[in-house]
């Protein structure tokens, strides 16, 4: 049983990119499969929802194991004369996990300021001996991505499907751009992704609204459902379940992810440099 719970470990690889609402798990969802009229869209906020110099950090445990970590940093970087956001994600396994699977995972994205549109993508994995280094430069005039691989030694350019975003930058996008006073519960949220080499729709729905005990004190959240492949990791399609807070920050506090065996829970541990106060109801 041990074992089999270390297997899990590589799960980290996505989940921390779940923790902030998206993985390889959860593409391949079909538009088609949405009622048009319970699908919202995106809207430019007058209160925008972070700035360079956050920080967050997920403890992820599965079970009693403490897995692994996530963190997300944003910073401001010049790009060809244009100041833009540069988000870093790093995942690692800690502790007993990193005995049995060794993971350390980077991912940058650069990203404009005004309207969230990815440039620049960075994928640079080390999972248990299996690794990868990707970069994807994004051509929105012409609406095409080249993939560059760094260990292969290979490229190609690539058509991507209109608003494509890559795996850190949607997480900014909805962010500051998903018009929460609006939203009721039912609605579904679309956003089309590039990931390697292919695009993908990824859908969530809008579950309500929930008060939750957090180690900082009680928070009001926004929860969600993203819709994920069952099978083989997790129990159903609706397996994963997501709140964010509902000020004026929007961060992920928690999730949890119901799997064929066990379950993983990841919680919001640090932070830094929020955008807006982080309302607390009751404190701990």
């Amino acid at each position: 049983m041990l074992l089999r719970t270390f297997a899990f470990m590589k799960l980290q690889i996505w989940l921390w990119l779940i923790v902030c609402n998206v993985s390889m798990p959860l593409i391949g969802q079909e538009i088609s499969e949405i009622d048009s009229t319970q699908s919202i869209a995106f809207q430019p906020q007058s209160k925008t929802a972070f700035k360079a110099g956050e920080w967050l950090k997920f403890r992820i445990h599965y079970g009693i194991f403490n897995a692994s970590y996530a963190t997300l940093e944003l910073t401001e970087e010049v790009r060809d004369g244009q100041t833009i956001f540069h988000a870093k994600g790093v995942g690692r396994t800690t502790g007993f996990a990193r005995w049995f699977f060794k993971v350390d995972d980077y991912y940058d994205s650069y990203f404009t300021k005004n309207d969230n549109r990815p440039l620049h993508f960075i994928r640079n994995i080390n999972e248990g001996g299996y690794k990868k280094h990707l970069t994807i430069d994004f051509d929105h005039q012409r609406k095409q991505a080249t993939v560059r691989d760094l260990k292969k030694k290979t490229a190609g350019t690539y058509d991507t499907d209109p608003h494509v975003q890559d795996l850190i930058s949607f997480v900014y996008l909805l962010r500051n751009k998903l018009d929460v006073s609006t939203i009721k519960k039912g609605d579904f949220v679309v956003v089309n992704l590039f990931f390697d080499a292919s695009n993908y729709a990824f859908k969530f729905k809008f579950l309500g609204r929930e008060t939750i005990r957090t180690k900082f004190g009680t928070v009001n959240t926004l929860k969600f459902r993203p819709y994920v492949q069952s099978g083989r990791v997790f129990r159903s399609s609706e397996s994963i379940t997501l709140w964010v807070s509902s000020d004026g920050n929007k961060i992920p506090l928690r999730l949890q992810a119901d799997l064929s065996v066990g379950s993983i829970i990841a919680d919001l541990d640090e932070f830094k440099g929020l955008k807006n106060p982080f309302e607390i109801v009751v404190k701990k």
